[in-house]
């Protein structure tokens, strides 16, 4: 039977803590937190709609840093998928003439 690396069980926690450490403010204050990426028009709805993304998938890293390697391999597929999706719904963004964050 296959081992999980104990890195990647890690790797799980560490990014926990990072999508919690930008849901949080994103969820209670997006207003202020946005500002600090140079956000100038915000919309309260979205930003609480991706600070609960990051939340769920936050979350889940941590609740199954201890689960089976079946487990594993599904979180991974998501987390591929999230991310390859985020980046090109940025890249279609930027496309349409969002402003680059500098």
């Amino acid at each position: 039977m296959k081992q999980i690396p104990s890195s990647l069980r890690t790797w799980f926690v560490i990014h926990f803590m990072v999508d919690y450490l930008f849901a949080i403010p994103l969820f209670i204050a997006p207003a202020w937190f946005l500002s600090l990426f140079g956000f100038t028009i915000i919309d309260f709805v979205t930003a609480r709609l991706v600070a609960a993304a990051l939340f769920a998938v936050g979350g889940i890293s941590l609740l199954s840093s201890n689960a089976s390697i079946e487990t594993y391999k599904s979180l991974l597929k998501l987390k591929i998928i999230w991310s390859v999706s985020a980046i090109a719904g940025l890249l279609l963004s930027l496309w349409q003439g969002a402003p680059v964050l500098l």
